[in-house]
């Protein structure tokens, strides 16, 4: 017969908080007296739950208008026997996931679009694609076309085409800029990240906009380096010192900010990143790091983005978990929905509520509790005082 609505709830609990593998579940109820098949239990977690996904693409937008900061990261994803990969964006206050094939620059601006298809042309398009070696003659060819706005990736080509960028041959490839600018372009109408950062661990696909860099990443780096004698040891003992006490004063500087303080950090870090140590490799290393200098010291500016990434390593573990106990998904509904589902409940866990409580006001248990569709908690929760 029909499934109840405790009991639904009970199987979305179980199976995406309790990350409860398929045939466990299965097992579960049928030892409880539930005579319920496979196929059910399939259809029960992955059909009619639009509403879900839906809510969990409204927290996504929530959070890119009005954060000061997100951190990012990827992971490893099977869907359909095939690879992927799942970018987590999120902050204190919310948690977002989706898989795609790809984990590109242009999925993750596609990604940063919240849902929106549309692909724009303003200043801040522009601007990127000026910061991304795109020649000057293709820019103003864009420029001096009167539309400015375009429905979908379709009729963008179609534009691009028109304009004869599709058959240059060129590099950097001049399709692939303007479409990434157009993407980002449409971000910023959207007023998504107008002022906000966004901190990851260096991997180059999120290097966009206002950019900071995690520091433990940065220093695993150092303490990752293969030493071959008690010079190479000493010296890489050393910096990790000097860069653990740096990221110390950092912290300390959070908490009390001040010009004068930041001017002295600032040449801090040049003392520590311009040194030589006779440890080629290590200098070399120090050399690069020092080349993300702004990034790394993005926290002088803006002391209310952390220093590392550790709330998205902890988000994405849940993600993780739930690869090594299920392997991956099969269909493009059951892929969307375990997203949709993982990130509503981080962001219900990081809200304070009950993902209990939250189902059974989704399924309208009897004698549920009441609870707001999320993103009002998250617009709550990061508008300016």
């Amino acid at each position: 017969g029909d499934v109840g609505t405790e009991r639904r709830r009970y199987v979305m609990m179980e199976y995406h908080k309790g990350q409860s593998r398929m045939p466990r579940l299965l097992a579960l109820l049928r030892a409880v007296g539930d005579a319920i098949s496979k196929r059910k239990l399939v259809r029960l977690l992955n059909e009619n739950h639009e509403g879900f996904i839906a809510e969990a693409q409204d927290v996504l937008r929530a959070g890119l208008k009005t954060s000061p900061w997100v951190s990012v990261d990827d992971t490893g994803a099977r869907h359909a026997g095939k690879n992927g990969f799942c970018t987590q964006i999120g902050n204190e206050w919310f948690t977002w996931f989706r898989t795609r094939s790809s984990k590109s620059r242009l999925n993750f601006l596609d990604l940063l679009r919240a849902g929106f298809t549309d692909y724009v042309l303003n200043d801040a398009a522009y601007a990127y694609m000026r910061e991304h070696g795109l020649p000057a003659s293709s820019i103003a060819l864009l420029a001096g076309c009167a539309q400015t706005r375009f429905a979908d990736q379709a009729a963008w080509m179609a534009h691009l085409d028109q304009l004869g960028f599709t058959a240059l041959a060129v590099t950097p490839n001049p399709v692939q800029v303007a479409t990434e600018g157009a993407l980002w372009g449409s971000v910023r109408a959207h007023e998504f990240l107008c002022n906000a950062v966004i901190l990851s661990d260096d991997a180059g696909q999120f290097n966009i906009g206002r950019h900071a860099l995690c520091w433990v990443h940065a220093e695993r780096l150092v303490h990752k380096l293969d030493t071959f004698n008690d010079l190479h040891r000493a010296a890489q003992t050393q910096v990790r010192g000097l860069i653990w006490d740096f990221y110390a004063e950092l912290r300390a500087y959070q908490l009390k900010p001040g010009k004068r303080r930041a001017s002295s950090l600032r040449a801090r870090f040049d003392r520590i990143f311009l040194r030589r140590t006779g440890f080629v490799t290590l200098d070399r290393l120090l050399a690069r790091l020092y080349t993300n200098k702004a990034e790394l010291l993005m926290v002088l500016e803006r002391p209310e983005i952390p220093l590392h990434t550790n709330g998205s390593e902890n988000d994405i573990r849940s993600h993780v978990t739930r690869r090594k106990i299920s392997a991956g998904t099969r269909s493009d509904v059951g892929r969307d929905c375990r997203d949709a589902f993982l990130s509503l409940a981080k962001t219900c866990d990081k809200l304070g509520i009950a993902i209990w409580d939250y189902l059974g006001s989704r399924f309208k248990v009897a004698g549920h509790a009441i609870i707001e569709p999320l993103d009002h908690y998250v617009r709550a929760r990061l508008r300016p005082a």
